[in-house]
């Protein structure tokens, strides 16, 4: 099973933007991460509202390089 780390895909649970792809790009704590998606706003997430998948991206660029690298999955 995937684990939450930087650069995790994951799937959004809950809230309105429930059920699109985001990434993780930074964790605050043991339990948020800071998100950002195609269609997800970039900012801090609880880990109970994520479904991480096995893909993975590389999140050392800007945000846009991140979003369109979400698009390609």
């Amino acid at each position: 099973m995937a684990s939450i780390e930087v650069g995790r895909v994951c799937v959004k649970t809950a809230g309105r933007e429930a059920g699109e792809k985001c990434a993780i790009v930074e964790i605050i704590d043991e339990n948020f991460v800071e998100v950002v998606g195609e269609s997800v706003k970039n900012r801090r997430c609880n880990i109970a509202h994520l479904e991480p998948t096995a893909d993975s991206v590389d999140v050392s660029g800007d945000i846009d390089s991140i979003k369109a690298a979400l698009a390609d999955l």
